[in-house]
């Protein structure tokens, strides 16, 4: 999950017009996605919308909301999602056969608290996320555009993480993790910027201790025996 810089809908605020959460990558969807694509999809997929999300009617239920951020194949996503069958999940995410992925998941382990919008999270948060309606968002492993010439395509600048703060509720949180320690400086000193969050680090570091509901991807683990390193950060909202 990264951004790009092509032109999204000039509905957008200007600062977001040329922001994207993602670069739409090519794959091949499994015949086991397409299957689950096929019969969940009505109840799972959300149509993204330029009108704010009626979360209850969306899930059935009232529940806390936490919005994910690009989530890959899936498989932290399910993992939070059945350890929190109290709190709604709304995911983001526009590689379909990451999309196809999850859904399979949700059909196998009978998840209900997850929905998916297969659209461009800045658009999703622009148009259909209300302010003060989240009670957290979660970002994991973003593309951390290695050069730096292209710094300015990483999705956690100053204008976005405003305005995911003035979306959580008093108390919410963003949690970021990035396993480039580069990025992970760069995502200190931006959220550490913004006056809506403080930060939950109880060490000099900065960097949270990963919370248990996080699971260590087979990635992840892969990384951290060649010695590869982790960052997560936990910012809180502060009272307005």
């Amino acid at each position: 999950m990264s951004t790009d810089q092509d032109s999204p809908s000039s509905d957008l605020p200007p600062h977001l017009r040329k922001v994207r959460t993602f670069v739409r990558r090519t794959g091949r969807v499994t015949t086991g996605q397409a299957k689950a694509y096929a019969e969940l999809g009505d109840t799972f997929l959300l149509p993204f919308q330029k009108t704010p999300l009626n979360a209850t009617k969306a899930f059935g239920r009232e529940a806390p909301l936490v919005l994910e951020i690009g989530f890959g194949m899936g498989e932290a996503t399910a993992h939070i999602a059945a350890l929190m069958p109290e709190v709604n999940f709304l995911c983001c995410e526009v590689h379909e056969p990451g999309v196809g992925a999850l859904l399979k998941r949700i059909g196998e382990q009978g998840l209900q608290n997850i929905r998916i919008c297969a659209h461009d999270a800045v658009e999703v948060l622009a148009q259909m996320v209300p302010p003060g309606s989240l009670h957290g968002v979660h970002i994991f492993f973003p593309d951390p555009w290695h050069k730096k010439r292209h710094y300015k395509r990483r999705l956690i600048q100053p204008p976005l993480v405003h305005d995911l703060a003035q979306r959580l509720q008093t108390g919410g949180y963003i949690h970021c993790a990035t396993d480039w320690e580069p990025y992970a400086g760069q995502m200190l000193q931006v959220l550490s910027a913004e006056p809506l969050l403080q930060n939950t680090a109880q060490g000099d570091s900065g960097y949270a201790e990963r919370p248990a509901y996080r699971p260590l991807t087979k990635f992840e683990n892969r990384g951290l025996r060649l010695g590869h390193g982790v960052w997560d950060l936990v910012f809180r909202r502060t009272p307005a």
